[in-house]
């Protein structure tokens, strides 16, 4: 196994894992921002005004997939009050609408069982630690990383919220291995999602490790036969013996 100093990590599906109903979960954070805007007094025709930004939600979620450029959900709340003629509405307010929206979601993740041990491992071992995650809001991320309790182990938290741009876009990592000032020659990237993870490795020329434990599904593994990562390992626990022989 070559020489490392650094390892990038995804979020989601790979630190942390979602353990939730995902559609009862999206169906109250919805109901989140109508209260939220109502409770501002904003006189809206909720039902209306909801599915607009929910479509244009959805529009934006299959453009961010082929465009790799990420606008954020507060940009897409922004423009859709200004569109119903609120154009007028604090940031304050958007921000509280969005960090109410989330916290429904947040409530839902939960960090790994082996994360904190093997973090612990490589941070010992003197290796500089990133996470680079896919994410519409880079204040969700944030608070998902603190909910973990797993900020400590990292220099840098770079979402593609806070960048403008998604993996597997190379960009992003790039943007990574600058902050972090070491090379891609001595890098490595954990992520359970092998068009984003691991292909973004790839074009950024950086070892790729891509974790199964949350890729048995179709989405995922779709791709298995498409692109074939430098390691594959099933849990985070693995990954200490792996790289470092312990």
């Amino acid at each position: 196994m070559k020489t490392l100093e650094a390892l990038f990590f995804d979020l989601g599906g790979t630190l942390i894992f979602f353990d939730g109903d995902w559609p009862a979960v999206y169906a109250k954070a919805n109901n989140t921002v109508v209260e939220h805007l109502k409770n501002a007094g904003l006189d809206l025709e909720f039902d209306a005004f909801m599915d607009d930004f929910l479509s244009r939600l959805n529009h934006y979620y299959n453009e961010r997939e082929s465009e790799l450029i990420e606008h954020t959900t507060t940009h897409i709340l922004r423009t859709t009050l200004a569109d119903w003629d609120y154009s007028e509405v604090t940031q304050d307010l958007v921000d509280s609408t969005m960090k109410s929206m989330y916290a429904v979601s947040q409530a839902h993740w939960y960090p790994e069982e082996d994360a904190h041990e093997m973090l612990g491992i490589f941070q010992d071992q003197g290796y500089h630690l990133a996470i680079i995650s896919n994410a519409a809001d880079d204040n969700d991320v944030q608070t998902l990383v603190d909910n973990a309790n797993i900020r400590s182990y990292f220099e840098l938290i770079l979402s593609s919220a806070a960048v403008g741009i998604r993996k597997p876009n190379p960009r992003i990592f790039e943007i990574a291995l600058e902050m972090m000032d070491v090379p891609n020659s001595q890098v490595a990237m954990v992520g359970d999602t092998l068009g984003a993870d691991i292909l973004g490795a790839q074009n950024a020329d950086i070892y790729s490790i891509w974790i199964t434990r949350r890729a048995d599904n179709p989405s995922k593994r779709e791709l298995a036969n498409v692109i074939e990562p430098d390691m594959e390992i099933a849990t985070l626990e693995e990954l200490p013996r792996r790289l470092l022989g312990i």
